[in-house]
């Protein structure tokens, strides 16, 4: 008998083909990135080319949401395929690993490393110290939040991490030009594997600080701030404003008024996004240059958004569409190039997709939902909403025309997303919406795992606007 022709050797000659053609994954985490990116136009001056070419390149998903505006329980969500509601990880701890959900659902990376592919990855990409243990061939994070100067640079007394201005004097200093490095050195190396090679750029994360030459590029004379509105938080609960108020490490927008500090941090949170920026640029051009360019799908995304006193608020730890909302683009063979998808989704769906996009089986325990009908046709029929939540019962349902906002007490917001776009007009009185209240109220999860951990800044914002309630 001729082996080379037995059912045994086809099969492993099909398996063999299949692994071949299974593309790579170059994904690529940013932490609290806003929709202050050229290609999404959240801000009228920021400069961010490489992103821009990026979305060139693939589908910019412009109405993408994080499962929770806090980073642990964002990324838990995303790189085990659950949310919140089922895992219990609201705020920043526990870890996944210490926790039910994170011992039942294999993460991201290690089903990647299982199905054959080599994984490695470096910076921020878990949350904490996870990703040594999550994540396989792990580099390090590079001196994550660092490099900081002995003394505050900026006048702000509180928070060791609320600090902003120029420093250090190099790129080559900062964490995330070391990460850029490694993993463009990665792109070079070869393999007979497909590879999910992930780099995790902790910057904007405050302190936001970044070398004087990213700082030139928005001079303050001419820096614009965000739009606000002065009764903007008229048409808003207390218990609203008390859950994005209270126990928060921030500066205030008092203080920062006050203190003449709204131009130079807007000017610092720019120059750090185009920081980042260029060293998406520099991954990319790794990638152009090697032989993996039209066999790699790119995933970039960011954990939450980011306030900068839109709704007189600084940083995370919100509903509306600053803090849930990210950026989020997926370029790659088969992905329809140049395109805009503005149906709602989540960071939850990324995990399915990719599964989807390699060829490999999906997961049924997944919550999420596989983009590949949006990448191939962005204006396909897409019947899914998106959902974050900060706490449980705090939830937002965002559809393609609306924000709907449920708190604990009962209060409800609700906003068209595109003649009000600021988030300014509250229309859940209005009777004439009463209809498309029930519709958002009918995603509303019907159940939610108790909170797990203690003690971070959401534990005590969540349990210090609830106090507020029973009294």
């Amino acid at each position: 008998m001729n082996l080379l022709y037995t059912p045994a050797i086809f099969l492993a000659l099909a398996l063999l083909a299949q692994a071949v053609e299974r593309p790579n994954v170059l994904f690529i985490a940013v932490d609290d990135l806003n929709d202050w990116v050229g290609c999404m136009g959240g801000h009228p001056q920021v400069k961010t080319p490489h992103i821009d070419r990026l979305a060139a390149r693939g589908v910019l998903f412009t109405n993408a949401h994080c499962q929770s505006p806090v980073c642990n329980p964002s990324r838990a969500s995303l790189l085990s395929g659950v949310s919140p509601e089922t895992s219990g990880i609201y705020f920043l701890n526990p870890s996944l690993s210490q926790t039910e959900a994170g011992k039942n659902h294999e993460v991201l990376p290690k089903r990647f490393e299982r199905e054959g592919f080599h994984v490695s990855g470096a910076g921020k990409v878990f949350h904490s110290r996870e990703n040594k243990s999550h994540v396989p061939n792990y580099a390090g994070n590079f001196g994550g939040f660092g490099p900081i100067p002995k003394k505050k640079i900026s006048p702000f007394k509180g928070h060791p991490l609320w600090d902003w201005g120029a420093y250090p004097e190099r790129d080559e200093l900062m964490t995330d030009h070391k990460v850029a490095s490694w993993a463009g050195q990665q792109i070079k190396t070869k393999s007979d594997q497909p590879f999910l090679l992930m780099a995790g750029f902790v910057t904007p994360h405050v302190p936001q600080f970044t070398p004087q030459k990213w700082i030139d590029l928005y001079p303050l004379d001419t820096l614009q701030v965000p739009k606000t509105r002065q009764d903007d938080l008229d048409d808003l609960s207390p218990y609203a404003i008390d859950l994005t108020r209270l126990q928060h490490i921030a500066p205030t927008q008092e203080w920062v008024v006050a203190n003449n500090q709204w131009k130079p941090l807007v000017q610092t949170y720019l120059a750090c996004v185009s920081f980042t920026d260029h060293q998406v640029g520099r991954l990319l051009d790794a990638l152009d240059a090697s032989p993996h360019k039209d066999n790699t799908i790119i995933v970039f995304f960011s954990d939450h958004g980011f306030h900068l006193g839109e709704k007189e608020h600084w940083a995370k730890r919100t509903l509306w569409q600053d803090g849930s909302g990210v950026p989020m683009i997926i370029a790659g063979p088969g992905i329809a190039q140049g395109r805009i998808c503005d149906k709602p989704v989540q960071l939850l769906d990324l995990y399915p997709t990719l599964l989807d996009l390699t060829g490999l089986a999906a997961n049924p325990q997944h919550e999420g939902h596989s983009l590949r009908p949006l990448l191939e046709d962005p204006a396909a029929n897409w019947p899914h909403t998106a959902r974050s939540s900060f706490g449980p019962e705090n939830v937002a349902i965002v559809s393609e025309q609306f924000r709907y906002i449920h708190y604990t007490d009962g209060s409800e917001e609700l906003y068209h997303r595109k003649t009000d776009p600021h988030e300014w007009s509250n229309l859940a009185s209005d009777p004439a919406m009463k209809e498309i209240l029930a519709t958002h109220r009918a995603e509303l999860p019907t159940r939610c795992h108790a909170i797990l951990g203690k003690g971070s800044t959401g534990h005590r914002a969540f349990e210090a606007a609830s106090q507020r309630i029973k009294k």
